[in-house]
């Protein structure tokens, strides 16, 4: 598979490449990250061909947008931008607390649930302040979880506008889970989903629903948390948090399938979801140009068809979804 190889969201004309830059790490996602790395990582992704880079207000309490930004105005050539609404942020008071978000450092924000319909626009015009760009290809509603029908009622419509009105190029909906996704897909007219860590090695609920309503609408998926945030990657973390001792012995016993095969599982890892047809790109977090090259040179190698057997016909482990 090409890094650089194209896939058009849906029924609009935004087209992705195959990998995508994910831009939580960019905002210090557990560990601060300098503005200089992260715009070594961003210009080291374009010169790799991942010319899809996706961020949002929450990474970083805005850290991932400026830097994304600033990394995109500082280059010539075509780039495909996504960011998310649904967190509005609002300066903290004297004394208040940050906000307990996995971005240690972050400017003095605090994150403010809002899918109203005036909260989606003022997210997307705030966003775009911070990106420094007069718009952007895509938008994600952000972790809807607990404001489904709000989604229905003021979210979704005031997304499906900005489409109709050529301010954004596509929407869509970006979740931890797949069950949620499911329903807007069947009930909305998105362009795309951003599934996390549901389409994995280790978790294949997306497999389900989703995916098949994907295919029977025509909305694309743009698969992230490839590596259920480390531990297919050679970390210990599953979905942001410890992984329990089955899921650890689940992933060394891919790992030694893989390496029968001569393969290293995170190269597994990021391009199974890939191999699905509804799904138009991997999105992946990078912090460092190296993790770039790792990223891309692992989508890129050649796989044996006798892995991809051997892979699908084993039983995944029992989904342990979370969000952070």
């Amino acid at each position: 598979m090409r890094v650089d190889e194209r896939r058009r969201l849906g029924g609009s004309a935004v087209e992705v490449t195959a990998l995508s830059l994910g831009g939580a790490a960019l905002g210090g996602l557990y560990a601060p990250v300098s503005g200089a790395a992260a715009a070594a990582t961003v210009a080291r992704a374009l010169r790799r061909g991942l010319h899809h880079l996706d961020t949002a207000p929450h990474y970083g309490a805005g850290t991932s947008e400026r830097r994304l930004g600033a990394a995109v105005r500082a280059v010539a050539g075509e780039v495909v931008v996504s960011t998310k609404a649904g967190r509005l942020l609002v300066p903290r008071g004297p004394g208040e607390p940050p906000d307990d978000a996995g971005f240690p450092g972050e400017p003095e924000f605090r994150r403010v649930w809002d899918f109203s319909a005036d909260g989606v626009r003022r997210s997307l015009s705030e966003s775009l302040d911070r990106l420094g760009l007069d718009r952007v290809d895509v938008v994600y509603l952000h972790d809807p979880d607990d404001h489904e029908e709000q989604v229905y009622a003021e979210a979704y419509p005031a997304l499906a506008r900005l489409r109709d009105e050529g301010a954004v190029g596509a929407i869509g909906a970006g979740m931890n889970q797949a069950a949620m996704l499911a329903r807007f897909v069947r009930r909305l007219d998105l362009d795309v989903v951003l599934c996390a860590g549901r389409y994995t090695l280790l978790d294949r609920s997306a497999e389900a629903d989703l995916l098949p309503a994907c295919l029977e609408r025509g909305t694309s998926v743009v698969a992230g948390g490839v590596f259920n945030s480390g531990l297919l990657a050679g970390g210990t973390t599953y979905d942001y948090a410890p992984a329990p001792p089955r899921l650890l012995a689940e992933a060394e016993r891919l790992r030694a399938v893989c390496a029968g095969h001569g393969v290293p599982l995170r190269a597994a890892a990021v391009q199974f979801a890939a191999r699905h047809p509804a799904v138009a790109s991997v999105l992946v977090g990078c912090r460092t140009p190296a993790e770039v090259d790792d990223n891309a040179d692992s989508f890129e190698r050649d796989i044996p068809g006798a892995l991809w057997t051997e892979l699908e016909a084993e039983p995944e482990a029992e989904p342990e979804g979370g969000r952070p």
